[in-house]
């Protein structure tokens, strides 16, 4: 039998824990406009929004559960107090999609424009993002937990405040990016681009994959004023 010791070395190298993926039923009814257009206090249970035009919507205490969208333009949507659990959004325009007070749990979007994208002093947790452009988006005061960036262009987006000690980066271009403020132990980074990043001393306690080690090391010397000469 393994001793505890044992069992901590064998958690340590099974790493983080992977996101809980949407638990989606297979019988998601269409959605239908304008029943189901995007309001205050709205219900949304159960449905496949395909291929819609929600643009431009505000909506307070609107709450998402069990949902798919596919092809479904949210550009400009402002959301306050909404929820959105066990959702799925593939090829969306969520561009200045603008929500705070807001919780996301269990969700993935894939494949999705989300320039200005915003989600203020909220929470994620079990949210992945696969292959998405994200520039210019800010995840300000919010609390990221077992979220993963995989294959995103984060240009100059704001992590500034946010708890991103249960969060990973994976192969995403964070070039610009500001971490001010950003609480980081613990949070992964692989295969990313930091050209450029701010608030370098947030990554304290960040696990960097060795691949970016040469390039952080770059970012600090020039935050510290040092000149390094090539021979």
């Amino acid at each position: 039998m393994a001793g505890r010791s044992d069992r901590q070395v064998n958690s340590k190298r099974a790493g983080p824990r992977q996101p809980m993926p949407p638990d989606l039923p297979a019988d998601l009814m269409p959605a239908n406009m304008p029943g189901d257009d995007l309001t205050d206090g709205g219900a949304y249970n159960r449905l496949a929004f395909t291929g819609l035009d929600l643009s431009g919507r505000e909506a307070v205490d609107a709450e998402v559960d069990e949902c798919r969208y596919s092809d479904v333009n949210l550009s400009q949507v402002t959301l306050r107090h909404a929820v959105i659990r066990d959702a799925v959004f593939e090829r969306c325009d969520l561009a200045n999609l603008r929500a705070r007070d807001s919780a996301m749990n269990r969700t993935a979007a894939r494949s999705s424009r989300m320039t200005g994208f915003s989600w203020l002093a909220g929470d994620l947790r079990d949210v992945t993002f696969d292959d998405c452009r994200i520039d210019l988006a800010s995840f300000s005061g919010s609390k990221l937990s077992h979220v993963v960036f995989t294959g995103c262009r984060l240009e100059q987006a704001d992590f500034g405040g946010a708890d991103l000690s249960r969060a990973r980066f994976e192969r995403c271009d964070l070039s610009g990016a500001q971490f001010s403020g950003a609480r980081m132990t613990g949070t992964r980074l692989s295969g990313c681009d930091l050209t450029g990043i701010t608030g370098i001393t947030s990554l304290r306690g960040s696990i960097i994959d060795s691949t970016d080690a040469i390039a952080l090391a770059m970012i600090m010397a020039s935050a510290l004023g040092i000149t390094i000469e090539e021979h």
